[in-house]
């Protein structure tokens, strides 16, 4: 079956960065869409990135220019590439994946980023 497994997350000064890795299984990868969303308390979930299978990037406005999305289509692995933090991405960010732009058919189980002094 399908299975997403985040790792990199933690806390982290306000200026700084983090990298999340997913490690993907089940699933021909190369063919998916690979997403990254996020989900703060009390707020609603956010797609964060997404690349397709091609390479093609898609960033929410709040994190663009300070995030980035990649593959490794022979490690079947996804990224996300996180400077600049600032206490609003503080969320709990999930890795996921699907056959449309949205990316969102299959999900992780998430990993804490936390952005604090």
């Amino acid at each position: 079956q399908v299975q997403l497994v985040e790792s990199g997350g933690g806390l982290v000064q306000p200026g700084g960065s983090l990298r999340l890795s997913c490690a993907a299984s089940g699933f021909i990868f190369s063919i998916y869409t690979m997403g990254w969303y996020r989900q703060a308390p009390g707020k609603q979930r956010e797609r964060v990135a997404v690349i397709t299978s091609h390479g093609t990037t898609n960033y929410a406005d709040s994190v663009k220019g300070r995030f980035t999305i990649s593959r490794d289509n022979a490690k079947n692995t996804a990224s996300l590439e996180m400077n600049s933090l600032k206490p609003e991405d503080t969320a709990v960010y999930y890795c996921t994946t699907g056959l449309t732009r949205e990316a969102d058919d299959y999900w992780g189980q998430g990993t804490q980023v936390t952005v604090s002094s």
